[in-house]
């Protein structure tokens, strides 16, 4: 059941985040001056910190998504969705682990 949680608050965020991307990129149009000033703002530790959670959203929502998919066509899966949590948050601590310390150093000033 808790997957099930995770695929829904990861779907919502994904989903603001675009909501949210789309309304600013179609600021150029409207006032290139607001545009570059909303783009400013994204360079600062808070939004670099909120990228972090967009990847991490990402990565799970997508991972986890695949894990349904399989649990509903094979028989296979849907014996075995314990071990394919377990799989999808093994792959997500991997990946995370590749990503967060070098965006974190681009967020703070390391690199």
């Amino acid at each position: 059941m808790w997957m099930w949680v995770v695929h829904r608050v990861t779907g919502v965020a994904i989903f603001f985040f675009l909501l949210i991307h789309v309304l600013d990129t179609s600021l150029v149009r409207v006032s290139p001056e607001a545009y570059n000033e909303i783009i400013g703002s994204y360079k600062t530790p808070i939004y670099g910190l909120v990228e972090a959670g967009l990847v991490a959203a990402i990565v799970l929502h997508a991972f986890n998504g695949l894990r349904i998919v399989a649990v509903d066509h094979s028989t296979w899966a849907l014996r075995h969705q314990k071990q394919l949590v377990w799989a999808v948050w093994i792959i997500f601590v991997i990946l995370m682990a590749g990503f967060l310390p070098r965006h974190l150093m681009n967020v703070f000033g390391g690199a």
